[in-house]
C-alpha cells in the first residue's frame, strides 16, 4: 500500500485529542489513587473532577504497546527499531523499552559491563560545557533508543556532560472524569475456618470499605508535540518514523486493552471515529495502516538505528528501608514484620 499521507500535520505545532471513554460493563470504576492522598478529587467549571489515570502511568501503557511480553521483544510491526537488551547469565533481564527512565536504567549504565556506556559517553562528547547540542543529543538518542525521543529522558549521570541531558516528552495523555460522584460500597475477607481469628496474622474475618466512582464524563487527552520533534533537527524520514510511532502507540492502545485496574475497564464510546481537535479534522488512522506505514519508515531509517545488547552480572543487592524514626531497616528484617491490616 502506500504511504500513509500525513500532509494536513505539516503545519501544526501539535496534535490535541479528546477521546470520551466508557466503562465496558455498568458505570461504576476505580480511578487511580496516591500516597497518604487517595482519589485525586477537584473541582472544575464542569464540577466535581477526578484524575482516573495520571500522565505518568499513561506514558508506560503506551510504552507497552510497543512490546511483546511473551517473547521479550518489541511487537513484529517494530522489528528492526533502536533499543538496548540487558542480558544476565545469558538470558533476558530486562530492556530499554520497559525500564522506567529508558536508557538512564541502572542495569545499562551501572554494570561492571561499561560498553555501551563508554560508547554513549564517546558519542555524546563535546556537550560538557555550554549550551547543549540538541541535534546531537536526538542523533545519538535515535541511534540507540528511539522511544526515548517520544517518551522523554534524563540522563542524570556526572559522566555524561554533567548530568545536563534531558528531553521532555512528545507525547503525553491522562485519563480524566467529570461530574463525578461517590460509589461507596464494602465487602468482607471471608476466613471460613476460623472466623474469629487474629486479623493481624491474616486469620479472622475482615470487613473493608471500598469508595468506587460514577462520572457523567470520562476522557482520554492525548497531546503529540510536533514542534518537539521537528526541533530534534533529525532527517525528514526519522521525524516522520517518530510521528508515526507515536500515532501507532495511540491508536494501539485505544484499540486494545484499556483496563486499568481490577475495576477499572474502559473503552472508547466510539473508536472508528477519533478527530483530533487540533489541527481541526486531522482523524487517527486505522491500526493497520499505522502497522504497514511504520514498518516502512523503519526500512527507511535502518541506516541511523541500531539494536544493542548488553549484560549485567552484578550482585543484585538488598536496598535499606527507612522508618519514620529515619532508621534504616533491612530489607530482609522489615518484610518479618507484621503489618495491620
Amino acid at each position: 500500500m502506500p504511504d500513509l499521507n500525513l500532509s494536513d500535520l505539516d503545519k501544526a505545532n501539535r496534535i490535541l485529542l479528546t477521546v470520551p471513554l466508557r466503562p465496558v460493563q455498568g458505570s461504576r470504576f476505580q480511578p487511580t489513587g496516591f500516597p497518604a492522598l487517595g482519589a485525586a478529587t477537584y473541582q472544575t467549571v464542569a464540577g466535581p473532577s477526578l484524575l482516573v489515570e495520571s500522565a505518568q502511568s499513561m506514558a508506560n501503557r503506551l510504552e507497552t504497546t510497543c512490546w511483546d511480553t511473551a517473547e521479550n521483544k518489541p511487537v513484529d510491526a517494530l522489528t528492526g527499531i533502536s533499543h538496548v537488551t540487558v542480558k544476565r547469565r545469558g538470558a533476558f533481564l530486562t530492556d530499554s523499552m520497559l525500564e522506567a527512565h529508558r536508557i538512564n536504567s541502572p542495569y545499562l549504565l551501572e554494570g561492571k559491563d561499561r560498553q555501551f556506556f563508554d560508547n554513549l559517553k564517546a558519542e555524546l562528547g563535546g556537550l560538557e560545557e555550554g549550551p547543549i547540542d540538541r541535534k546531537k543529543l536526538a542523533q545519538v538518542l535515535f541511534k540507540y533508543d528511539v522511544g526515548s525521543l517520544i517518551h522523554g529522558v534524563f540522563l542524570a549521570k556526572k559522566d555524561l556532560a554533567g548530568g545536563r541531558l534531558r528531553v521532555a516528552r512528545a507525547l503525553s495523555a491522562f485519563i480524566e472524569a467529570s461530574g463525578v460522584g461517590v460509589a461507596a460500597s464494602g465487602g468482607v475477607k471471608n476466613d471460613h475456618v476460623n472466623p474469629s481469628g487474629d486479623t493481624k496474622s491474616g486469620f479472622g474475618n475482615v470487613p473493608f470499605s471500598r469508595d468506587e466512582y460514577v462520572a457523567e464524563r470520562i476522557d482520554c487527552h492525548i497531546n503529540l508535540d510536533l514542534a518537539q520533534i521537528r526541533g530534534y533537527g533529525l532527517p525528514v524520514e526519522a521525524q516522520r518514523l517518530l510521528i508515526l510511532l507515536s500515532l501507532y502507540r495511540v491508536r494501539k492502545l485505544l484499540d486494545g486493552d484499556l483496563r486499568l485496574r481490577t475495576a477499572c475497564d474502559l473503552e472508547p464510546v466510539d473508536r472508528d471515529n477519533l478527530v483530533a481537535s487540533r489541527p481541526k479534522n486531522f482523524k487517527l488512522p486505522s491500526l493497520k495502516d499505522l502497522e504497514e506505514a511504520v514498518k516502512s519508515a523503519i526500512g527507511d531509517c535502518s541506516g541511523l538505528m541500531v539494536q544493542t545488547n548488553v549484560t549485567f552480572e552484578d550482585e543484585l543487592k538488598k536496598g535499606k528501608e527507612t522508618t519514620a524514626a529515619g532508621d534504616t531497616v533491612d530489607e530482609n528484617e522489615a518484610a518479618d514484620e507484621p503489618t495491620d491490616q
